[in-house]
């Protein structure tokens, strides 16, 4: 059997982690980088320079590729349509990509009776107090595309600081929600094929601190009617987004239920955990899933689990000066990436 190419948009830790997978499945990777410095450029088959946001790179790129997929999900989704309409196999695909955006997904979800907040679509500080009027104050508005570990998410304490944000935020579309009374952070990552078949990770606990997820904990450490209605709306979010390799589902845990919160077709730092906590990898399952193969078990291959996410740069120290202690700790694995 020749290995099939696929072909990553992006050539970040992601792209990077799912290319390690690649290796045991024979699989060929090549990644579109934006700098020959990106992180998967090390692990890949192929390499291409070129802006994953140019329509002729990427059509270029597709060239060869048995399926295209996303380190990211920043990217243009008219570009990634054309790609489509000249026959490339993408997932996750346009219209799925599209539930991204926080404002579309409200929208379809709300109106298929999903969980999601009270919510407003608006693009202005008048519109974010006529929401707080009807709300109450504090509120949290969100940019509908582009943020994420924290970035382009604001609690507003009053009018004020509404007119603050929405002048830093001209020409967006803002999504407004009230502030939640949040009990915990859980998310559900989903493994589907093209052909429909779908299979859900265990439930996990999410630790954010600052928007950035420092920890998770598989069991998560929730009622476990509520555990199975987790897995179950994130399966049917799946199937209603068509959603092919990875989906994560981000649920809030509040006193009236489940909320959703967001959606990232991808391979997710939620998942993480699964390289050495679960039978198949998220990276492996991503890879399984978008070439249409049988999708491997989720079951954990220990009773709990847990993922630190440790982040450097800001501060002085480099994770990796630490790396002979981490590696004296029994049952821990380490990834520098």
């Amino acid at each position: 059997m020749t290995a099939p190419t696929v072909g990553i948009i992006g050539a970040g830790q992601l792209a990077r982690m799912t290319t390690q997978a690649a290796m045991s499945l024979a699989v060929d990777v090549k990644v579109l980088a934006a700098d020959p410095s990106d992180p998967a450029c090390i692990a890949a088959t192929a390499v291409e320079v070129g802006d994953p946001g140019d329509l002729a790179a990427i059509r270029r790129f597709a060239e060869g590729c048995d399926v295209v997929t996303f380190d990211h999900e920043r990217v243009d989704l008219a570009a990634i349509a054309t790609l489509e309409a000249d026959g490339a196999r993408v997932y996750p695909s346009s219209t799925t990509l599209r539930f991204s955006d926080k404002a579309h997904q409200r929208v379809e979800f709300s109106a298929r009776e999903l969980p999601v907040p009270q919510f407003a679509v608006v693009d202005s500080a008048a519109d974010i107090e006529a929401f707080a009027a009807a709300h109450g104050w504090p509120v949290v508005a969100k940019t509908a595309v582009g943020g994420y570990d924290g970035r382009g998410v604001f609690v507003l304490a009053d009018p004020h600081e509404a007119r603050q944000v929405a002048s830093t935020l001209v020409g967006c579309q803002i999504v407004v929600e009230p502030l939640l009374d949040i009990r915990a952070e859980i998310a559900v990552v989903v493994a589907r094929r093209p052909s429909g078949a779908a299979i859900a990770y265990p439930v996990v606990e999410t630790i954010q601190r600052h928007g950035i997820c420092v920890e998770t904990v598989t069991p998560a450490d929730v009622d476990q009617c509520l555990a199975a209605e987790a897995s179950e709306l994130a399966i049917s979010i799946a199937e209603l987004t068509g959603a092919v390799g990875i989906l994560a589902v981000e649920f809030f845990v509040t006193p009236d239920g489940l909320v959703v919160n967001e959606l990232a077709p991808r391979p997710h730092n939620s998942g993480h955990w699964t390289i050495e906590g679960a039978v198949t990898s998220q990276f492996e399952n991503h890879l399984r899933g978008i070439l249409d193969w049988p999708l491997g078990a989720t079951t954990t291959t220990a009773p709990a689990v847990a993922m630190v996410n440790i982040l450097g740069g800001a501060h002085p120290t480099d994770p990796a000066t630490r790396l002979s202690a981490a590696l004296e700790v029994d049952d821990a694995h380490v990834h520098l990436y």
